[in-house]
């Protein structure tokens, strides 16, 4: 009997496991610089960037007091007022609402004030009738007794400003309305 390997080559073991292991590390270097590629072409390049509207309102910052770069419209929050400049807005007519729960009534005049330019100002003016119905209904769910301590009256104070930029973002996308002041306070 003959041995069929007589005159033959022996062949080297692991021949198909590199030649896989070669494709698969191709693929991987050619994937990964179309990716690459790709993500430059299409500006991926970097970490995203929002792109800011133009039509938003912009911080204004104080005169001689120095902004550190633009904060974006609507990542604004805790301004620092020792570096922007405050607008604020009286609202004409004063508020009476019956209060939750009790006979009594209260009646107010308010102030806003804003850190941004004119377009928050203008907003507060285009949208005053769904502003005023807000504060209405902000001022018919209190307490009487709870809104006669000072803390009642900041938590107003924060309710009214969030019911005032609720409108505002809901109506106009942006609210930017910083504090709202009493200018009368009365409880009866």
């Amino acid at each position: 009997m003959s041995d069929d390997t007589e005159g033959k080559p022996a062949k080297k073991k692991g021949g198909k496991i590199k030649m896989i292991l070669l494709a698969v590390a191709g693929v991987a270097v050619l994937g990964g610089g179309g990716v690459a590629a790709g993500m430059y072409v299409g500006g991926g390049h970097g970490p995203a960037k929002e792109v800011e509207d133009p039509n938003r309102p912009k911080l204004v910052p104080r005169e001689g007091a120095e902004a550190h770069g633009d904060v974006p419209a609507g990542k604004a929050k805790g301004i620092d007022p020792r570096r922007y400049q405050a607008s604020f807005y009286p609202i004409e007519q004063s508020f009476t609402s019956n209060l939750r729960d009790t006979d009594g009534f209260v009646q107010i005049g308010l102030g806003v004030s804003t850190f941004y330019d004119q377009k928050v100002l203008d907003n507060l003016k285009t949208n005053e009738m769904p502003i005023r119905s807000a504060v209405l209904m902000t001022l018919a769910d209190q307490d009487a007794e709870t809104i006669t301590t000072q803390a009642g009256k900041k938590a107003l104070q924060n309710a009214l400003k969030g019911a005032i930029n609720q409108v505002l973002v809901n109506r106009e996308g942006f609210g930017g309305v910083n504090d709202v002041y009493f200018t009368s306070f009365i409880i009866q």
